[in-house]
């Protein structure tokens, strides 16, 4: 039996320098990725935690993964830079205080569907910041590729004929936070 709580005990410590090591390592735009990453994985605890018989595992699961998961949303807040962020920075400063509200709401109430609702726009937040990255890492690394991996851009020539009379494109269904 104690070597098995030893064996834990020592797996348990191995994880906690892997993520102490991954979050020291990580660049800023990976650790807002990580930190979306955590209050997903509280959120899904909280809606997990719903299926509790106990009323005490019940409420203190719930609680305790909310409370969590607030914490990473203030601190997503608190890091914005609002001075030089422009609009961007002020749209997601107000998308984060909106989140901490409705999650306190839905500690108050234990409401499940407020939970899922703001799981589901972390979660559009989170793939969307991936996925700007991403491109941002793909253009820096086409940026010093080699001159004839670059694929070579030319300007349209004067005299091109532009077609102005086709209808706008469809809209795309982008990412919309509020509805």
């Amino acid at each position: 039996m104690e070597d098995a709580v030893s064996g834990l005990m020592n797996s348990a410590n191995k994880l906690s320098a892997y993520r102490a090591n991954a979050v020291s390592s990580a660049t800023p735009e990976n650790l807002v990725v990580m930190m979306y990453d955590g209050a997903i994985r509280f959120l899904g605890a909280a809606i997990r935690a719903f299926e509790h018989e106990d009323p005490l595992d019940f409420n203190l699961n719930i609680h305790e993964n909310i409370t969590k998961t607030q914490a990473i949303v203030r601190e997503l807040n608190h890091a914005l830079d609002l001075e030089n962020g422009e609009e961007l920075a002020h749209s997601l400063s107000g998308l984060y205080i909106y989140f901490d509200n409705r999650l306190q709401e839905a500690n108050i109430t234990k409401n499940k569907e407020i939970i899922e609702e703001i799981l589901q726009r972390i979660s559009d937040l989170r793939d969307a910041w991936s996925e700007s990255f991403q491109q941002q890492a793909e253009a820096a690394q086409l940026a010093t590729a080699t001159p004839s991996a670059a694929p070579h851009l030319t300007a349209p020539k004067a005299d091109t004929q532009f077609n102005t009379t086709a209808p706008p494109p469809t809209e795309s269904p982008g990412l919309s936070l509020m509805g």
